[in-house]
């Protein structure tokens, strides 16, 4: 099937998401598949439609992009409010970019900014979306894997959706935390199993949500094979 038969015959496809599938299979995808040679595996795991959570481990900036380039279907990831915000023509081309590549702007400041993350993962989740979400909470500083943050758990546990684990690596060296570069290496993307979050016990469990965090971090570490580090990872300038 030809890149735009796909494009005309995929469920997520509708006409104000054009620019999206223009982006994946016309304009920046084909550089990517060149340039960085991603290899793919697991795509049967991600579900045909309906909702899950997609959750990751955070190397860079680039994994948001790889991660959907190899995904058949959209990936709306929460992105800091300050992307959409920015003043002048480079402001409103920027905001134009996040919103047609399917990113959905989260104000991270204040003390509620981690439950209106939450509240917006669950309402994409409603839609019927895949959402992608860090456990992590920010880029890892060393490419070592940290404790994952409960709230994916949380999210899960109160949706009833899965949770599709994905490993990205590669993409540390493709763009560095803190450079603006892009760099001529190989991406590897895998999605694993799918996870049931209602194994691992009820809404509101705080027990169950630890667990199953810790569940979802072990899924993947072993699609990555990186060095697990048991405490949070630290927030700097770069790498939030």
């Amino acid at each position: 099937m030809a890149d735009s038969d796909a494009v005309n015959q995929h469920p997520d496809f509708s006409s104000n998401q054009a620019f999206y599938w223009l982006l994946k299979f016309a304009l920046i995808g084909p550089f990517m598949r060149v340039y960085n040679r991603p290899k793919v595996d697991g795509l049967e795991n991600i579900p045909k439609e309906g909702p899950a959570v997609i959750a990751g481990n955070h190397l860079s900036i680039a994994d948001w992009l790889f991660a959907p380039l190899a995904s058949p279907r959209r990936i709306s990831y929460l992105a800091k409010n300050e992307y959409f915000t920015t003043p002048g023509i480079s402001g409103k081309l920027q905001r134009f970019f996040f919103v047609q590549t399917g990113q959905v702007p989260i104000d991270r400041t204040g003390a509620s900014a981690a439950e209106n993350a939450l509240n917006t993962a669950k309402r994409l989740l409603r839609e019927g979306r895949l959402v992608g979400l860090y456990p992590e909470g920010t880029r890892s500083p060393d490419s070592r894997l940290y404790k994952g943050k409960t709230g994916v758990a949380r999210v899960a546990l109160d949706t009833g959706v899965p949770i599709i684990p994905v490993g990205v690596t590669g993409t540390e060296k493709v763009c560095p935390p803190g450079k603006m570069t892009w760099g001529h290496h190989q991406v590897t993307v895998k999605f694993g199993k799918p996870i049931n979050p209602a194994e691992f016990g009820e809404s509101g469990d705080t027990k169950a949500e630890r667990t199953l965090t810790d569940h979802i971090m072990k899924e993947i570490q072993a699609l990555t094979g990186q060095e697990y580090v048991d405490e949070y990872a630290p927030r700097g300038k770069k790498n939030k």
